[in-house]
């Protein structure tokens, strides 16, 4: 084991259980918790980053999760891999590479998908669209998304960092960074028939993969 990783993971190992109840510690003890977990994180790779997944319901049965995110930059890909691979086996926690695609097809389909609250924005996936631009020799696409408050958004600076959280939790970390290049936002109007619901894009993506 590459001792940084080693290093992390004893860190990790000795100050589970406080992570695991973090939610129920004071407001003092968090940050303390979640400074030193950032910085032996760093330690070992300062391009890489956490996410705290707690389980939805109280249950003793329910993993918690740590995912390591390398932010979408290729070159701190492997770092992230062979953090995880190094992970101790434990019954109570799950250690996840890369944000992970979404699942909740149905929910979106049917637009009861839960809605992104990000500041002053609210925004709900199966309410997005797009048009997808491909280029020959291109494996990435560009893209235009369309939102219907577009026009009341367009001027807030979180906007564009929103959209490009969806996109990537619908397409996992890697294949965000493999597949899209560019993403413009644009107002959605009501002749928009023929677009593509953003939840599609997945299966967008595999199928020009296919036939490339």
């Amino acid at each position: 084991m590459n001792k940084a990783a080693e290093h992390f993971w004893s860190w990790f190992n000795d100050h589970k259980t406080q992570l695991k109840s973090l939610m129920e510690l004071k407001v003092k003890d968090q940050k303390h918790y979640l400074f030193w977990l950032n910085w032996h994180l760093h330690f070992y790779a300062p391009g890489l980053e956490y996410i705290l997944v707690f389980p939805k319901h109280k249950n003793k049965k329910k993993k918690m999760q740590l995912l390591i995110t390398a932010k979408g930059n290729p070159e701190y890909f492997t770092r992230a891999i062979n953090l995880i691979k190094a992970a101790p086996l434990l019954w109570d926690w799950k250690f996840t590479a890369f944000i992970q695609p979404r699942q909740d097809y149905d929910e979106m389909e049917a637009g009861l998908d839960e809605p992104y609250i990000f500041g002053d924005i609210t925004l709900k996936t199966s309410e997005l669209k797009f048009t997808p631009f491909e280029y020959d020799g291109e494996k990435k696409i560009d893209m235009i998304v369309y939102l219907k408050n577009y026009t009341i958004y367009s001027h807030n600076n979180n906007l564009m960092q929103l959209i490009s959280i969806m996109i990537q939790d619908l397409l996992g970390e890697k294949s965000f960074y493999e597949n899209i290049n560019f993403v413009q936002l644009a107002q959605a109007t009501d002749e928009d028939d023929e677009l593509i619901c953003l939840y599609d894009l997945q299966f967008y993506l595999d199928d020009i993969n296919k036939n490339s």
